[in-house]
C-alpha cells in the first residue's frame, strides 16, 4: 500500500509495473489462444481471471473484466449484454483492470480472428488513433479532458471510424481510485471534463492518466478497443 509520504517517483515505478505485468497477463493469453472461436465471453473471462491469478496472484480487479466479439463490440462499457460465443471470422477485445500489489492497472486489446480486411483495418487503426491522441496531449501543456475526447473523435473519423464511447479514459492510481474521484467529468477524457489534465487530485497528488480508443465500424456492425497508460511510460 502507498503511504501520503511516499515519493511520486515511487508511484510512478508501481504504476508502470502493474501496466509491465498487465502487458505480460496479455502477451499470455495470446501465446495460450485463449481468444478463440467456439468460446464464450464469459468462459473466457474466467479463463483470464484463473490466469491472472496463476501468473500473478491477482484476485481482484478494479473494474469488470470486459470481454466482447462481434455485435458485442459495438456497446460502451456499462452494458450488460447476452453471452456470446466467438465465430471463426470474429473480431473481439479485451479490457481488463487487474490489481497489483494495491496498484491498478487498465489494459485493452483487439483480437481478429480470420482475415476480414475491415475488421484487421479496425484493429490496425486503434494503435494510430492512441499514440495521435497521445501525440496531442504530449504538445498541449493545458489540455483539458474534454478537448482530448475531441481531438480523439477527430482521430477517429480521419480514420473512417465512429469514436464509439462517452468518454476516453480516466484517472487511475492506487487501489481504489474512485475513492478520489467519484463519478465528476472533471475525473474523465470527456465532454465537460474543463480542467487541465495536469494537475493534482484532491489528495494533492499528480494526477495520472488512462487513454482508450473505442472505434465502430457501424455499416458492418463491429468495433475495437486500446487502452494504456497516456502520460506514463
Amino acid at each position: 500500500m502507498s503511504t501520503p509520504g511516499e515519493p511520486e517517483s515511487i508511484r510512478v515505478e508501481r504504476l508502470l509495473d502493474a501496466q509491465a505485468r498487465a502487458i505480460a497477463l496479455f502477451d499470455e493469453i495470446e501465446r495460450r489462444g485463449l481468444v478463440r472461436p467456439g468460446v464464450g465471453e464469459r468462459q473466457l473471462s474466467d479463463e483470464i481471471r484463473d490466469l491472472a491469478a496463476d501468473m500473478f496472484g491477482v484476485t481482484r480487479h478494479w473494474h469488470k473484466r470486459v470481454i466482447r466479439a462481434g455485435e458485442n463490440t459495438l456497446l460502451p462499457f456499462h452494458a450488460d449484454p447476452p453471452d456470446r460465443v466467438m465465430a471463426d471470422d470474429d473480431i473481439a477485445y479485451l479490457d481488463l483492470g487487474p490489481i497489483f500489489e494495491e496498484w491498478e492497472a487498465d489494459f485493452g486489446r483487439t483480437f481478429v480472428l480470420g482475415d476480414d480486411p475491415d475488421k484487421l483495418a479496425l484493429r490496425d487503426a486503434l494503435p494510430r488513433v492512441w499514440q495521435a491522441g497521445r501525440a496531442f496531449f504530449d504538445a498541449h501543456p493545458d489540455v483539458t479532458g474534454a478537448q482530448l475526447y475531441a481531438h480523439v473523435g477527430l482521430l477517429a473519423r480521419t480514420e473512417g471510424f465512429e469514436f464509439g464511447a462517452p468518454i476516453a479514459g480516466h484517472l487511475l492510481g492506487e487501489f481504489p481510485h474512485k475513492k478520489i474521484s467519484g463519478d465528476d467529468a472533471r475525473f474523465y477524457v470527456a465532454p465537460g471534463s474543463d480542467e487541465p489534465m495536469r494537475r493534482t487530485d484532491p489528495t494533492g497528488r499528480i494526477c495520472h492518466w488512462i487513454l482508450e480508443v473505442h472505434l465502430v465500424n457501424r455499416a458492418r456492425g463491429f468495433g475495437g478497443f486500446y487502452e494504456q497508460l497516456l502520460d506514463l511510460g
